[in-house]
C-alpha cells in the first residue's frame, strides 16, 4: 500500500481522534481537523488508515497508488 493523498470532508466534530491517532498527519484547526501540508504519508500509512477507520463521522479519506 502507498497512500498518495489524504483529505477531510465537511462535517468534522473536532473530537481530536485523528490528531491523537496520527499527529504527524492531522491537526485540529478552528473549525475542522486538517491534513498537515508537509506530512509524509509514507511514514504514517498504518496510522492514517486507523485514523480514518476511527473517525466517528467517517469523513477522513485517503487514496492509494
Amino acid at each position: 500500500m502507498s497512500i498518495r493523498r489524504v483529505w477531510i470532508e465537511e462535517g468534522c466534530t473536532l473530537c481530536g481522534m485523528c490528531e491523537e491517532e496520527c499527529p504527524e498527519v492531522f491537526e485540529l484547526g478552528d473549525d475542522s481537523a486538517q491534513v498537515i501540508e508537509e506530512a509524509d504519508f509514507s511514514e504514517s500509512e498504518d496510522t492514517i488508515v486507523n485514523a480514518a477507520e476511527s473517525c466517528p463521522v467517517q469523513i477522513i479519506h485517503f487514496e492509494e497508488d
